[in-house]
């Protein structure tokens, strides 16, 4: 009897350690969840770690989606690039001809910079619905959100490289020629990609909130693509006319830093100066914007 009065006692002992630990865990958990913040810059750091760290789910998002929107397609997502140069040949005929302008030089100009424009204004369009559109995963699932702005990039950058290849081929039959000034390309796509990625962040965070803003977005776009030069050269334009409203376009230095080097030329000082200036500043705006509201964010949806 005593025996099992011991072995009682010591199975008690046991689970009253067992129950103290559990206990003990949960009050540090509430501890910590009262000690970190829910908003602020290190948060947002923290997200954007995060889903730097778990990059392989971004990418295989990404690819996912551009797959699954060409699913047994015979194709495939080589679609994208027909589409894009039917659109690009049709436009260097049209406004060729009314601006009377070689077609030589024209049609690889509009091809750079249509394709540039498409990389831009459709992930600037997705990013308006990063988190609105994945609500579903944010809502039941924790990862970074930041994983999702890097998923909608991504798409869009597989997108860019299937286009991209529409440049080679015209330029073969046009008979020009690229030289060792378009490895300018890779540096100058990179910091649009992390200009894009800041941008894409506030409108994401903005959209969330505010669901009509992703159509005032369109718009917004639809104008700065006939603001931009993409269908026009600037040497074309009146000497009369000002250049201020293209060096103070942000979206025409970032066109610059990928057309430019296909036509053998490195971008501008200007061209750099400005992405650059703006990819700093962008990136600290958009960290303390994003950790001030989000924890809002699964709210909002």
């Amino acid at each position: 009897m005593k025996n099992k009065g011991v072995r009682l006692d010591k199975n008690k002992v046991k689970m009253g350690a067992v129950m103290s630990l559990k206990l003990s865990d949960k009050s540090a958990d509430f501890i910590t969840s009262l000690i970190v913040p829910k908003s602020g810059f290190d948060v947002a750091l923290r997200d954007i770690k995060e889903a730097i760290m778990e990059y392989r789910l971004a990418l295989i998002f990404g690819w996912q989606d551009v797959a699954q929107r060409y699913r047994r397609s015979r194709v495939g997502a080589f679609w994208l690039t027909l589409n894009m140069a039917v659109f690009i040949g049709a436009l260097g005929l049209i406004f060729g001809t009314i601006f009377q302008i070689d077609k030589k030089i024209f049609l690889p100009y509009l091809c750079a910079g249509v394709i540039t424009w498409g990389f831009i204004s459709t992930s600037l369009s997705e990013g308006c619905t990063s988190f609105s559109g994945s609500d579903g995963i944010i809502l039941q699932v924790r990862l970074p959100l930041f994983t999702h702005i890097m998923r909608a990039l991504w798409r869009n950058i597989i997108i860019f490289a299937h286009n991209i290849i529409i440049f080679p081929v015209l330029i073969f039959v046009v008979g020009g020629s690229i030289n060792f000034n378009v490895l300018w390309m890779i540096p100058g796509f990179l910091i649009l990609s992390l200009n894009l990625a800041w941008i894409m962040l506030i409108l994401a965070v903005i959209c969330a909130r505010f669901r009509d803003m992703t159509q005032v977005m369109t718009n917004i776009l639809q104008v700065l693509f006939y603001a931009t030069p993409i269908m026009w050269m600037v040497k074309v334009l009146p000497d009369h006319v000002s250049r201020t409203f293209i060096n103070w376009n942000p979206f025409y230095h970032f066109i610059e830093l990928v057309r430019a080097p296909l036509f053998g030329v490195s971008p501008t000082m200007l061209n750099w100066s400005v992405s650059i200036f703006l990819a700093l500043i962008g990136w600290i705006i958009a960290t303390i914007f994003f950790g001030r509201y989000r924890w809002r964010v699964a709210y909002w949806l």
